[in-house]
């Protein structure tokens, strides 16, 4: 069957599932992160799109690793359609000249599965932890950590693209209405 080139392919053909779940974390319970590696990550959400260029960094080793990529939109957070192609220095510097909406943080890996996100710039006091999991009853088993505040992963204001809309008193604000 062939479709119009406006339309999306329901199967999201050349996606792989993510399942992931994100907690909101309480900066005075984390675990001590100062001496700590960690991956530096640049997110471009380029305007007009779902698109994300993102530039990593491992801060030990120096290694970049650049990337495109797009998650769809989907009903179930947790078995979300995604899309990643890996670019070279030209071609990331090429897309990184379309306007877009920037984040960074900081990755660090924390026990066997859980990375923390700690952002910078007006993101600077947001602190978020991720984990995947490739089989969807072993992601919805975890328990949430204690230095969590609380379970974010359905709340579409956490996705990075939402979080890169935000200024400094959004952060405030949509922290603060996660610990009433």
């Amino acid at each position: 069957m062939l479709r119009g080139l406006d339309e999306e392919p329901v199967a999201h053909k050349y996606a792989h599932v993510e399942r992931e779940r994100r907690f909101l974390v309480d900066p005075a319970r984390r675990p001590d992160l100062a001496d700590a590696s960690y991956i530096l990550i640049e997110d471009r959400y380029i305007e007009g799109t779902r698109l994300r260029l993102r530039a990593m960094t491992d801060s030990v080793s120096g290694r970049v690793v650049l990337k495109i990529g797009k998650k769809y939109d989907v009903a179930d957070v947790l078995s979300r359609p995604t899309v990643t192609t890996y670019l070279d220095r030209d071609e990331y510097d090429l897309l990184a000249k379309l306007p877009a909406r920037s984040l960074r943080k900081r990755r660090y890996p924390v026990g066997a599965d859980f990375g923390i996100d700690l952002f910078e710039g007006a993101l600077a006091g947001l602190e978020l932890a991720e984990i995947e999991q490739d089989d969807a009853p072993a992601l919805t088993s975890i328990v949430s950590p204690d230095w969590a505040i609380a379970e974010v992963t359905h709340d579409p204001r956490f996705q990075g693209g939402r979080l890169s809309l935000l200024d400094a008193a959004g952060v405030t604000r949509l922290i603060a209405s996660n610990i009433e």
